[in-house]
């Protein structure tokens, strides 16, 4: 009897485990194509340059070609899905008087294409690429620029995971979108952001790609597996009275965008775990910026990823040669089976987080001086909602380690649990596996 009863729990556990992972993902992973991409970057490389206030007129050289092309992209893409993109230009004037590095005043352009969730149209996850590129010299509009890594592989990455995503139907809208005048000092996240809150859309989160095709590093590092998130620690919006409970309540690193990382790295792990996402507790790397930064300003959560291994000798470079060392960002370098393997990074977290359900809100947590742990959360009426996942790590952990499915309910004891040890989240979970973000607590229980 006892081993009869052994194996139905193994099964229990099996049938558990198959069902928190979704054929279709893996799926998405093959269907990303490492030769499309690779079209992609040579198309945007054959444009020259693409400063931000190079040519806009012609039909074959500088942004305003660039951003023409891609829009065509985005609106093919479109046309092959029964129009389910809204593909668009997103203008904001930029003028000499708002920063250093404007030479001229020049029009800032995004290229914006939405692909509108079935059940929840206002809530977002948003995958970036910046569009310009740039010479040794930020200002320098004519000198050739391909940008083949920094940062054509973004947008190339961008492009394909909206041909691939683009064949799904999702619960979530995804937006798809080429950002201009990064170099100048992140001006199309920054307009981005405002449309964003201007329009009242509801984020998830934002995905900004920014080089993702080197793998040789200048510390001669080579490595084709490992790859970088950054990401900050807490909301920069919170307010004072926030910031004063993570003194007692903990939460120092459990901001919204940190549990956006952490559900890149969980996703990964999941359906790749031949990859090594790096996660990196820094807004961006040391003193640097991204476009995700903007959006992360206004409040909402929003990370980077990249390639894990620089060479600073193919970045931000006039093409040339010194004391015998090749400079310049050219397509050479780009290793395109590294670049299919973080578009699929990408488009599988996207598809993930666009099925599931929405998040729980208001969790609030309790349990001092008592040998257990009380969540309880305000639920959501989704039909296909399968229950919650109470999560919890050490305090010193990195990743959620430890989980629990509660069911269809909206509050649960842990009996066992100190909760002056870990730190706690609660997920939603759909019928095929699909879970929301974690949600930290931002209440407490007396």
């Amino acid at each position: 009897m006892k081993t009869k009863l052994f194996f139905v729990s193994l099964l229990c556990a099996f049938t558990i485990t198959k069902a928190q992972q979704d054929p279709k993902i893996y799926e998405i992973i093959e269907k990303v194509d490492a030769s499309q991409l690779e079209k992609y970057v040579q198309t945007l490389v054959d444009f020259g340059t693409r400063n931000t206030f190079s040519d806009t007129l012609s039909s074959s050289r500088g942004i305003g070609a660039a951003r023409r092309w891609i829009k065509s992209e985005f609106d093919q893409i479109s046309k092959q899905c029964d129009n389910c993109l809204d593909v668009f230009f997103h203008r904001t004037m930029l003028t000499t008087d708002m920063g250093s590095r404007i030479p001229k005043d020049a029009e800032v352009v995004n290229v914006v294409a939405i692909q509108k969730g079935k059940k929840y149209p206002n809530s977002y996850i948003i995958m970036s690429g910046d569009i310009d590129s740039r010479a040794s010299d930020t200002e320098d509009f004519k000198t050739d620029a391909p940008g083949a890594n920094d940062n054509a592989t973004g947008i190339a990455g961008t492009i394909e995971a909206a041909r691939v995503l683009s064949q799904y139907n999702f619960n979530h809208s995804i937006v798809y979108v080429g950002l201009s005048g990064e170099e100048q000092g992140l001006w199309g996240g920054k307009f981005l952001a405002e449309y964003a809150k201007k329009k009242k859309w509801n984020i998830l989160g934002v995905l900004n790609n920014d080089m993702i095709g080197n793998i040789q590093g200048i510390d001669g590092v080579i490595d084709n597996r490992s790859f970088r998130i950054f990401s900050e620690a807490h909301n920069p919006t919170e307010t004072k009275r926030e910031r004063t409970l993570k003194r007692f309540y903990g939460g120092e690193i459990d901001g919204n965008s940190r549990q956006l990382a952490r559900y890149v790295h969980k996703t990964v792990k999941t359906y790749m775990p031949e990859m090594n996402p790096i996660m990196i507790y820094r807004l961006d790397r040391f003193g640097r910026g991204g476009h995700h930064r903007p959006f992360n300003d206004l409040g909402y959560a929003g990370v980077r990823i990249m390639e894990a291994h620089e060479n600073y000798n193919w970045q931000h470079q006039d093409i040339r040669t010194e004391d015998g060392i090749a400079y310049g960002d050219v397509i050479e370098h780009v290793k395109f089976p590294y670049v299919k393997k973080l578009t699929a990074v990408n488009a599988i977290t996207m598809a993930n987080l666009a099925w599931a359900p929405k998040a729980p809100t208001n969790v609030e947590i309790g349990g001092a001086v008592q040998p257990s742990v009380k969540l309880r959360w305000k639920g959501t009426n989704d039909k296909n909602l399968r229950g919650y996942k109470i999560y919890w790590r050490d305090t010193t952990s990195p990743t959620w380690d430890y989980s629990r499915f509660v069911g269809k309910v909206n509050e649960f004891t842990l009996e066992g649990n100190v909760i002056d040890n870990y730190l706690f989240g609660v997920a939603a979970v759909d019928k095929n596996g699909h879970e929301s973000v974690v949600v930290f607590p931002s209440g407490v229980m007396r």
